[in-house]
């Protein structure tokens, strides 16, 4: 039996040696296999990244987190009166009974100043880091006599005595310094006012001031304040604008600010430079969709909130995804560059050699994530490429018993892993120089491949 079959083993075997529809068939096949192992190194980069991500939030979580600051308001409470109504059977009339019932005003201040110095550094932990600070935000502005008869609150409704201040911010924990407001002449400490801060919905912890005197709160003129409040933070800061007028100078160390929020910096006094950045916002209530004046509860205003990103730069990871979106690009081509070398030269190369090209090449993206946690991605990058390269020259020596194709393939690599970086780096005109260096490589291939006999097999 062995006999009758050698025949049709030997035919078998020559026509994947000289058939080029073999040789097509088995380079498709391999360079599809070799998508597998593309597919776990893609899921290696995201779990690298979810570290990256989980790591930065508990060093943000230990050191401080964000900072938002929604303040300082007046807290005016004021009487209301419900009227209840009780009919009396036995008199036939209606008994009515008043009940005196305590709601609060909100009022804003009429001019905000914020006058915020941020120095930045970044903690690391094994491979990974994140952004934190250290800032110190001076407040400063004035509220106007408050006047409710508008809203059907009568002047002599209003308890005065009892007024008081708050400050609502997202990061109490960070928190480096006893809170004193000055209003006019006097000082008044800050307290935290758990209770208030369960009346909305915007998760922020409130900071309250003991009962303001009365004589800070005239009827006929301004109500002058300042406070100064440090944190430790990380990721962003954010002011929301409730003076009728507010402004901040931002000043900081940190070389990549993220400009965020409803409103961006002026242009005309925005510097960035590799010591750091200047910025500079003016806010009016024309540009805004709320009053200075509110009643029951502060509304949620966190969507009109503005400031800074501090973000550290890492898009090694985001490159190295990047990266490997071309993996297959890169298999299919060096696949074809060996094809068309076999073709043309006659020189037999073996299936597994082809797939020991082929994860040569899938290696330079474990190397390239690994090297990239400890170096620079431009580094990684170099230390990655020169590697696979030169290993997949020398072993195309040993395949093809010359220096003019190895050289060659080497050229070629080069050229692609350069081409890839380049593309990589650009983020508008990614698109356009990878569709032009495709049409390009396109268009070599059909000149080279035009000398080829597609007829014999």
């Amino acid at each position: 039996m062995d006999i009758q079959h050698k025949p049709q083993t030997n035919k078998f075997s020559n026509w994947l040696k000289t058939s080029i529809t073999a040789r097509m068939l088995m380079v498709g096949f391999l360079a599809i296999i070799l998508l597998i192992p593309l597919s776990y190194i893609n899921r290696l980069i995201k779990e690298r990244t979810y570290r990256q991500t989980d790591v930065a939030n508990e060093i943000n979580e230990k050191w401080g987190n964000h900072v938002l600051v929604y303040g300082p308001i007046l807290k005016i409470p004021y009487k209301t009166y419900l009227e209840t109504k009780t009919y009396n059977e036995k008199t036939k009339t209606y008994f009515t009974q008043t009940e005196t019932q305590i709601a609060h005003a909100y009022i804003f201040p009429e001019l905000l100043q914020a006058h915020v110095n941020v120095n930045s550094k970044t903690l690391n932990r094994g491979n990974f880091e994140s952004a934190v600070f250290s800032t110190i935000m001076d407040f400063s502005g004035h509220y106007i006599p408050t006047d409710l008869s508008a809203k059907g609150i009568k002047h002599q409704d209003m308890l005065w005595d009892q007024t008081t201040v708050i400050i609502k911010t997202s990061n109490i924990k960070g928190i480096k310094s006893h809170l004193v407001l000055m209003l006019n002449n006097n000082h008044y400490a800050f307290q935290t006012n758990f209770n208030e801060s369960n009346t909305s919905n915007d998760y922020l912890d409130v900071l309250e001031t003991s009962f303001i005197k009365t004589e800070d709160l005239s009827a006929h003129k301004n109500a002058a304040f300042n406070i100064s409040i440090a944190f430790n933070g990380s990721q962003q800061i954010e002011l929301i604008p409730i003076g009728k007028t507010t402004t901040m100078h931002m000043a900081s160390n940190w070389a990549d600010p993220s400009f965020m929020g409803n409103y961006l910096p002026n242009d005309d006094t925005k510097t960035i430079s590799k010591d750091g950045f200047k910025a500079d916002w003016k806010i009016l209530h024309v540009n805004r969709a709320f009053s200075q004046q509110h009643l029951n509860t502060v509304p949620n205003l966190k969507p009109f909130a503005f400031g800074t990103k501090f973000m550290v730069m890492v898009d090694e990871y985001q490159k190295s995804e990047r990266s490997a979106k071309y993996g297959f690009l890169v298999i299919a081509l060096t696949f074809l560059i060996f094809f068309l070398i076999q073709t043309l030269s006659k020189i037999n190369i073996h299936p597994f050699q082809y797939l020991m090209i082929g994860v040569a090449l899938t290696m330079f993206y474990t190397l390239l994530v690994s090297i990239s946690e400890h170096s620079n991605f431009l580094k990684a990058y170099l230390i990655a490429s020169v590697s696979v390269i030169t290993l997949i020259t020398l072993y195309s020596k040993s395949i093809l018993k010359t220096f003019k194709f190895p050289l060659f393939i080497g050229a070629s690599l080069s050229a692609l892993y350069t081409f890839i970086y380049v593309i990589i780096q650009l983020e508008n005109y990614a698109l356009l120089v990878g569709s032009i260096g495709l049409f390009l490589i396109l268009a070599l291939v059909m000149y080279v491949s035009r000398k080829i006999d597609w007829n014999n097999g």
